[in-house]
């Protein structure tokens, strides 16, 4: 079994996963109710394999979850995934805020 990935490449994969406007869609899409393919496929104007597709990207950076039931393939959004993201980004506009006022306190 390998390792995880270090913080910082899993929040990257999950940064250039929803750099895509359609994945975002997906993903609040799959945020509080898991969905079958086709239902998440059927509110883009794009192929089902275009879909498909961006499910994939979503799975393997973490953010979504796949679950077979039958045939069908259900998605949802993995809740500990999307915390990470936002713990993260926050660290970043912490660091930022610190480093305005920083600035800001040294021209005063």
């Amino acid at each position: 079994m390998t390792s995880p990935a270090p913080l910082d490449d899993r929040v990257g994969a999950m940064l250039r996963a929803l750099a895509e406007p359609r994945r975002r869609a997906i993903l609040r899409l799959v945020a509080t109710t898991e969905r079958a393919a086709g239902e998440i496929a059927a509110e883009f104007e794009v192929s089902r394999t275009a879909v498909s597709q961006h499910l994939t990207v979503l799975k393997e950076s973490g953010l979504i979850a796949e679950r077979r039931e039958g045939t069908r393939r259900l998605y949802r959004a993995r809740r500990e995934a999307v915390r990470e993201l936002q713990a993260a980004l926050d660290g970043i506009w912490s660091d930022a805020l610190d480093r305005a006022r920083a600035l800001v306190e040294e021209e005063q």
